[in-house]
């Protein structure tokens, strides 16, 4: 696939495609760098956007620090954004939660917005999920935060996938390849609350892992080959260009 089909679009912030010498840099008007945080990934001869990707083996994950991506810091009222990562799934026995994007903490109740996999709330596993709040903590009556649009179709493992997750500060949205996976109540989900400002000392924006019971957790496991985020809610027709 060709990157300029992600970097033309005028809502786009930054774009990581992970090819060249400085594989962690992203393209876009905000040219920010992700740092690995357990070590070296692999990067495997198998890419969308060119010839490499980033292996996540479980325990490894990105981060870039909050203050060093303040165009990343969506929060407040008739916030728009979108999250689209094309990754390549490997199994996992435990079957656990992972997380693709977002800044999200939940150790310290900075919960903003994130895109997961296997979220395994509301009878739900193996879907696209897109976690909003707007209180950073957990719902209320609730252990977790159950705010997110969830879709109905099993992510498939072992080839390249685009998902997607967008909000436009009324409704948070899942897609899979290109299209809405609609899902009867919960994709798209309503949620006209906002998202929580974590202000100074908020989450950091992580790829890979999520903050979690005082560590780090929620680990992805595959291959990750390219993320886009963009300051706009995109629709099918956008996404359904930047299938591979």
């Amino acid at each position: 696939m060709d990157s300029k089909l992600v970097v033309r679009h005028p809502a786009l912030l930054t774009f990581w495609d992970f090819q060249g010498e400085d594989d962690l840099s992203a393209q876009g008007p905000h040219p920010y760098k992700l740092e690995e945080m357990a070590g070296v990934m692999a990067r495997p001869s198998d890419g969308v956007f060119g010839p490499r990707s980033l292996d996540f083996e479980l325990g490894q994950w990105l981060r870039i620090p909050r203050a060093d991506c303040p165009a990343l810091n969506f929060h407040g009222y008739g916030v728009k954004l979108s999250i689209v990562a094309w990754i390549k799934r490997k199994r996992c026995e435990s079957g656990h939660c992972q997380a693709v994007a977002g800044m999200w903490n939940e150790t310290e109740r900075l919960r903003q917005y994130c895109m997961f996999l296997n979220l395994r709330i509301w009878d739900s596993a193996e879907q696209v999920c897109g976690h909003v709040s707007s209180s950073g903590g957990p719902t209320p009556g609730f252990q977790y935060c159950m705010t997110t649009a969830i879709g109905s179709t099993p992510v498939r493992y072992g080839e390249w996938v685009q998902v997607a997750f967008t909000y436009d500060g009324n409704f948070s949205r899942v897609y899979l390849d290109g299209k809405l996976d609609a899902r009867l109540a919960f994709n798209p989900f309503p949620y006209f609350h906002g998202l929580f400002d974590g202000g100074e000392h908020g989450s950091d924006f992580t790829v890979g892992g999520v903050d979690r019971s005082g560590e780090m957790g929620n680990f992805f496991y595959g291959s990750l080959g390219g993320l886009a985020v963009y300051g706009a809610a995109l629709g099918e027709e956008e996404l359904s260009e930047l299938v591979p």
